[in-house]
């Protein structure tokens, strides 16, 4: 993309990758449907974890824009989204304020959700925060050492969908600031539940490292794609979503739940077509549609899972 004629505003729209937010609403929509379904939904508590994501989210795409520039990873051969730090839109050193102003933002709204979840919330805010700088930044770059995948696959699947759930439950089975995790407030199918939204998650990054791997090649960016290749990328492409796919058969079979469960199987030919393209493409032209579409993937997958979830108990 051309930058000559991208205004400052559209800059920052650019830099903050809105594009990215369906991975941080996606596991608040499923905690949420799940609360519902369990008779723990707290609007406040929920509110402020899908902001809070959504936070944490553009924090680390600030941080990734930043740190992939300063570090070299970002080259004019660059076949993905138009990055503003490497494309001389912003300086870099805004671009870095811009990502601890974020992460404060999400720290300072983080004491809310700390009143009302305790030690637990906290830990995991810190880390998520901690973690969404390390994934670029830092002594030792998360994403530079084949270990994108695992902090996507934990923070923006098991640990948002699971918290999303506590921070709901926990505000109505126990006191504040409570320092263990209450009975109750993080049950195994709301764990079980965090599998396919970590798996879609997991397969936006996969997208990004099949597109980049020649770049982070040449960059020093050892991404999975980079180390074991695009067959290896693309078999992990398939196995997210293979869990992704088993898991609502799964709660169609529990007592509990009913076959509205399997509402999120509505999306299983979007996400072969996009699978077709994954396994086929490596440049761009094409796999910049197969990101966005993984995107759709995820968004869709959440909305139809907290649906059918919520409608079990009606059906």
């Amino acid at each position: 993309m051309s930058t000559q004629n991208i205004s400052r505003r559209k800059a920052w729209v650019i830099a903050a990758r809105p594009q990215t937010l369906p991975a941080a609403a996606a596991p608040v929509v499923v905690g949420v449907g799940f609360a519902l379904h369990d008779s723990v939904f707290a609007f406040w508590p929920a509110v402020a974890a899908l902001v809070g994501a959504a936070l944490i989210q553009i924090g680390t795409n600030f941080a990734n824009d930043y740190y992939d520039a300063v570090q070299g990873a970002d080259t004019e051969n660059r076949e993905g989204f138009t990055r503003v730090t490497a494309g001389g839109l912003i300086a870099p050193e805004e671009v870095k304020r811009a990502m601890y102003l974020t992460f404060a933002v999400a720290i300072l709204l983080g004491t809310y959700l700390v009143y009302v979840g305790g030690v637990p919330i906290l830990v995991i805010g810190l880390l998520s925060v901690a973690s969404g700088i390390a994934y670029t930044g830092g002594p030792y770059p998360l994403g530079y050492h084949g270990l994108g995948d695992v902090f996507v696959f934990v923070f923006f699947g098991l640990v948002a969908v699971t918290g999303t759930y506590y921070v709901q439950a926990v505000s109505i089975l126990s006191d504040p600031l409570t320092v263990g995790i209450p009975a109750g407030t993080v049950p195994l199918e709301v764990i079980i539940a965090s599998l396919p939204i970590a798996a879609i998650s997991t397969n936006i990054l996969v997208v990004n490292n099949i597109r980049d791997r020649e770049e982070d090649a040449t960059t020093g960016k050892r991404t999975l794609a980079v180390r074991y290749g695009y067959g290896f990328a693309r078999a992990e492409y398939v196995a997210m979503l293979v869990l992704a796919y088993a898991v609502p058969v799964y709660f169609a079979a529990v007592e509990s739940f009913s076959w509205t469960a399997l509402l999120p199987l509505l999306t299983f030919p979007l996400a072969v077509r996009v699978t077709k393209t994954v396994a086929t493409e490596t440049k761009g032209e094409k796999l910049n549609p197969a990101l966005e579409r993984t995107g759709k993937l995820l968004a869709a997958y959440a909305v139809l899972f907290a649906v059918g979830v919520v409608l079990g108990t009606v059906v």
